[in-house]
């Protein structure tokens, strides 16, 4: 039978999977809360400059209840998240502009509640006890390193707020008892993050409000403790990965108990506030996901018997998990599915797409299904990684031809890959591109031991990883040996750039905002990350020697094949001046370079025409280097050097 598809060179294929698309259409779905029968969650839009809103669901019906210009993000941690909460219709949230909370009433305009100041809140609760918002602050004005503190916010108006809890570097999800008699919340103190170390915290609230009786109940300096949360009944339940795995525990009657102890993780790595993997949908029963392998699953927990039964649904990641009675609701994804909120029926199995995350739903047969893989790294290390091969039902290569390869490291490094589709990789993968997206030694989703292999050799065996799986490909005849490009963003930056420097394996590479100068990275960097590189290099300033080492801005000379930077002007996390150093230093050395700054963007891109010319601009420079004629009209980039 013929063939009906095109023969065209890969890189080359017409996809109707556009950048003008990705950008217009996707937005970026957070957090979920639920009162009584509505559903609210948060939307991150690049069409509207990267503003976040806030979404109500009621009788079948979406509608936004944040108007502009008002954008609910908080800007604690850098990071932000948990920046919203709602009860009996009143919608509280963190303002961008100022960083100021502020109460939204159903008929009128947002007023703010807390004083014009240096400070930033997130991951709140009501107290309606004694009529208060409870949530974490960060204050800025000290005029030294931000001070973290979880406080109380008075909502009558009197200014009388006040610190609850102190003494830490950092705090996170304050959590009130059902009859509010008790506070649960976790804190950690430098070097750790919160993955590494972090404390789970129990006090008596009393009827002024103040704590006593404050006593730590889990978690240390070798124990990561994740999303306290006090059942119906006022029992405490939480995540720790005090058995290698992040698993469900609960305290009662003073111990702590397992709960369904398994090789999965019903955790995450705290880079946001405000994240959830388990809700109760009643007294008797918990929902929960968790991650095996790197896919994702529901499952119910019944907490009188233990029974733990596997819900099946057609998600491989699912997140910002919340439940009431007879529903779940959740942030759902597979690789045929783009995230959207559903609403799931735990007695039917039914599901129902509230939102989903993009306007644009790609043919099945533009749509490349990833497979997971695990092959051997350096050392033999066991390796896992999601390969996409290249998909797009009008076009075929010619015979003796192999698909030039994109190397994916994500970002954190804490993080993961995911299964989940998206339009970003099938951008690629349509027009002819295969994609590996590795999640290297380090990752999270295959257990604590697992996170820890960066442990001092973050540049090192990240690298190994992603080198390791495209040479993996060319062994199994998936990629061409001549056109491998490797990017990443933030941190997968800096092992796009590690990768370009210290090895000849690749033959192009796009570094996001990405790390090129460890030293000063350590030097400059905000709270939060001010010392996440003393376990993943080493401490600084006693290790200045790893730092230098590893830092391609030092060793700009072995570097002898092309890059292109995107960058925001406003990045407090990786400061412009790291990429612009190394651009300048590849335009001394002679080497092609290309650099495509933006102003008004901070880390990571949130506005619809720049996500949509970083894409474009990419792909131009693979096809300048590759050898391929793009089928898109594109707008072309200045190449030095070429």
């Amino acid at each position: 039978m013929n063939d009906p598809r095109k023969i065209a060179p890969y890189g080359s294929w017409l996809s109707p999977i556009t950048a003008n698309q990705i950008a217009a259409s996707s937005i970026g779905l957070g957090q979920i809360a639920l009162d009584a029968h509505d559903i609210y969650w948060s939307e991150m839009r690049p069409a509207e400059a990267g503003r976040n809103t806030i979404v109500r669901w009621r009788d079948g019906i979406a509608e936004d209840v944040l108007p502009a210009p008002f954008n609910a993000r908080t800007r604690a941690h850098e990071y932000g998240g948990g920046a919203f909460t709602v009860a009996d219709g009143e919608l509280y949230f963190s303002n961008d502009a100022d960083q100021r909370l502020y109460r939204l009433t159903p008929g009128r305009a947002p007023r703010a509640i807390t004083s014009a100041a240096s400070r930033r809140y997130a991951d709140s609760l009501i107290d309606r006890r004694l009529n208060r918002i409870l949530c974490v602050c960060e204050d800025h004005g000290t005029g030294a390193e931000p001070v973290n503190t979880i406080m109380a916010v008075d909502l009558s108006g009197t200014g009388r707020d006040r610190i609850l809890v102190s003494g830490h570097d950092f705090f996170a999800s304050p959590r009130l008892s059902p009859d509010g008699s008790r506070l649960a919340w976790l804190a950690w103190n430098h070097p750790d993050m919160p993955w590494d170390g972090s404390e789970l915290w129990l006090a008596d609230v009393g009827l002024d409000g103040l704590l006593t009786n404050k006593r730590r109940v889990a978690g240390g300096h070798d124990e990561s403790v994740f999303q306290p949360s006090f059942s119906p009944d006022g029992t405490l339940y939480f995540v720790s990965d005090r058995g290698n795995w992040w698993n469900l525990y609960r305290l009662r009657d003073g111990y702590v108990e397992a709960l369904a102890p398994m090789e999965a993780e019903f955790g995450l790595p705290q880079w946001i506030f405000g994240q959830s993997t388990y809700a109760f949908e009643s007294a008797r029963r918990l929902v929960c996901a968790f991650n095996r392998a790197g896919t994702w699953q529901l499952a119910a927990l019944d907490v009188a018997t233990l029974r733990f039964d596997i819900v099946t649904t057609p998600f491989t990641d699912i997140h910002a998990v919340t439940a009431a009675h007879g529903r779940a609701v959740f942030i759902g994804a597979s690789p045929a599915l783009l995230p959207a909120v559903v609403r799931f029926d735990l007695a039917t199995h039914q599901y129902e797409i509230l939102h989903s995350s993009s306007r644009v739903a790609p043919d099945v047969a533009h749509v490349s299904v990833p497979q997971a893989i695990t092959y051997p790294s350096d050392n033999g290390e066991p390796t896992h990684a999601f390969y996409y091969p290249p998909a797009n039902r009008d076009f075929r290569a010619p015979a003796d031809e192999q698909p030039p390869l994109l190397v994916l490291g994500h970002g954190g490094p804490t993080s993961a890959a995911s299964s989940a589709l998206s339009l970003k990789i099938q951008y690629w993968t349509s027009r002819g591109f295969a994609v590996i997206d590795v999640n290297y030694r380090g990752s999270t989703g295959y257990g604590r031991d697992y996170r820890h292999k960066l442990d001092g050799q973050w540049g090192l065996a990240d690298v190994q990883d992603c080198i390791a799986g495209a040479r993996y490909l060319v062994a199994h005849g998936l990629a061409d040996e001549q056109r491998l490009a490797i990017r990443g963003g933030s941190a997968g930056g800096y092992t796009t750039l590690c990768a370009l420097t210290f090895h000849k394996i690749f033959h192009a590479g796009a570094a996001y905002y990405g790390v090129s100068d460890l030293e000063s990275l350590a030097k400059d960097t905000h709270k939060f990350e001010a010392h996440y590189l003393d376990r993943l290099i080493g401490r600084y300033p006693a290790r200045r020697d790893l730092y230098r080492n590893r830092s391609p801005i030092h060793h700009v000379d072995r570097l002898s094949c092309p890059v292109i930077f995107f960058q925001g002007l406003e990045d407090k996390v990786v400061p412009p001046d790291q990429t612009e150093q190394m651009v300048n230093a590849l335009r001394a050395q002679g080497i092609a370079v290309a650099y495509v700054p933006f102003a008004g963007e901070s880390h990571g891109f949130r506005r619809a025409e720049n996500i949509q010319r970083a894409l474009e601009a990419e792909l131009y420079f693979y096809s300048r280097l590759f050898g391929f004629t793009p089928a898109d009209s594109l707008v072309p980039v200045v190449i030095e050097n070429l």
